[in-house]
């Protein structure tokens, strides 16, 4: 999946545009829920190093919010990383080249209502 791609999911799926709050930084992404802003998504280009892998090419990845008991099983699938710049306990990191589309579009829907708030009702 491309970073053009994730960012056409959220939009159709969720009504949600990329939010670029970083000055020095305007790759980076954050989702936010709309009411709340809280974050369920942010979308990196980062060295492949960052999650372990023995490269230094830039890769497309998005950290999201998983069950912190599903965490472990997820690492097991290829592709599926410790959360990188984020709490590693309740967060992932999925490289987007390396997940197919079924299993990012899951995982997005479980970050999404993870991070909900009764205000995002």
């Amino acid at each position: 999946m491309t970073r053009e791609d994730f960012i056409n999911i959220l939009a159709d799926k969720y009504s949600c545009l990329p939010d670029y709050p970083w000055e020095d930084d305007n790759e980076s992404a954050v989702f936010r829920h709309k009411v709340s802003k809280k974050w369920f998504a942010l979308l990196m280009n980062i060295s492949a190093d960052k999650i372990g892998k023995n490269s230094t090419e830039k890769i497309w990845v998005v950290n999201l919010k998983a069950d912190k008991w599903n965490i472990s099983d997820l690492k097991m699938e290829q592709g599926i990383y410790t959360a990188y710049h984020m709490n590693k306990v309740h967060w992932i990191t999925v490289n987007l080249a390396e997940v197919n589309t079924v299993m990012i579009e899951k995982l997005l829907e479980e970050s999404f209502n993870l991070t909900r708030t009764k205000k995002d009702f």
